[in-house]
């Protein structure tokens, strides 16, 4: 049995010198909880070093994440629900991540609600303060009238 010190799921290569939960959470849409749970549906050692792990496991893991995630999590730990789309309950994992958002600011431009207005121009979308930060280009400050 030889050490992988990179390891590739879900497009994605991760560290295996790291633990098996905290590498896990190298893939984008798998965060800390989302790590432990599919740690502990696949009745995996979490403190275990992810390139100490054999190479059937890896294929275990792998396939676990890429095609039966959906099957074993509760729904409600998806990270998108009642997909607009398609009206399921999804797992987004690495590129379509992006992709959803990208698609979903799309929508929202192209029906011109407040939030696609306001991504449309480049300002800021959530409420933010927009008075005294944020400001883009050439003109940055005050220019006080001379006196006489």
């Amino acid at each position: 049995m030889t050490f992988k010190h990179i390891v590739r799921i879900a497009d994605t290569d991760l560290d295996g010198n790291k633990p098996l939960v905290i590498a896990l959470t190298g893939i984008k849409g798998v965060g800390l909880r989302m790590a432990r749970s599919i740690v502990n549906a696949l009745d995996l050692p979490p403190r275990k070093k992810l390139g100490e792990l054999d190479d059937e496991t890896i294929k275990r893991l792998k396939r676990f994440i890429e095609e039966e995630l959906e099957q074993h999590i509760p729904p409600w730990m998806f990270n998108r629900r009642k997909d607009p789309y398609s009206g399921k309950d999804l797992h987004l994992l690495a590129k379509d991540v992006d992709f959803a958002k990208m698609i979903d600011i799309e929508m929202m431009m192209k029906i011109k609600c407040y939030k696609g207005m306001r991504h449309a121009k480049g300002y800021k979308v959530r409420g933010q303060r927009t008075r005294s930060t944020g400001r883009k280009g050439m003109t940055v400050g005050v220019i006080r009238k001379k006196k006489r």
